[in-house]
């Protein structure tokens, strides 16, 4: 069958049906990966983790009265065939679509790539960093410029600073900035740490 694995999974079978969690585990790890992928055209209109999950707790819980049928991945199929039906379930339940495979790698690939950049945010942020006082903004644009490609040290020596004095630069433009971008209505979380 198309879609299930060259090991028979099925080789579990007999421990799961007595209710060994660990031949469970061991043909979870091989059948999951399958599983999900079976679900994949659903992934935009449902939850397909919450899908599998529950596909999954079936599986264990029907576990004990399988009967194969002969051929190998038997448990397997009757997993895809649970998770298949719990989806189409969950997609008349919300009144969703299903969408292709072709849909979903683009929606994919539209997801991962870059946002383009906010023009009126990055403005505020251009005039907030302007208002720095001059050593905090040093020691900023330092550590945008170095863009973790030198350590803490090499930027203070480079401004002429102590390690601790720059430190305190830093945490002190980047208050300073969030105070200023607060203040424009942009919601800001800082990191914790320098």
């Amino acid at each position: 069958m198309a879609g299930t694995s060259t090991i028979d999974l099925d080789t579990h079978l007999t421990a799961i049906i007595a209710g060994h969690t660990r031949s469970f585990g061991a043909w979870l790890a091989g059948a999951e990966p399958h599983v999900r992928d079976s679900l994949r055209s659903f992934a935009r209109a449902i939850d397909v983790e919450a899908v599998l999950q529950e596909t999954l707790l079936r599986v264990w819980q029907v576990a004990p009265r399988f009967i194969p049928d002969g051929r190998a991945n038997g448990l397997l199929r009757l997993a895809i065939r649970i998770g298949r039906n719990l989806a189409i379930s969950e997609v008349r339940r919300t009144r969703a679509t299903p969408t292709g495979g072709e849909d979903l790698d683009a929606a994919l690939a539209a997801a991962e790539a870059p946002a383009a950049p906010d023009p009126m945010l990055r403005r505020a942020i251009g005039e907030c960093r302007d208002k720095l006082p001059a050593r905090p903004r040093q020691a900023l644009d330092a550590r945008l410029a170095g863009a973790g490609g030198q350590s803490d040290n090499q930027l203070a020596g480079g401004l002429g600073m102590r390690l601790n004095t720059f430190l305190q630069n830093v945490t002190r433009a980047r208050q300073l900035l969030a105070d200023c971008l607060t203040r424009r209505g942009v919601t800001v979380t800082l990191e914790i740490g320098p």
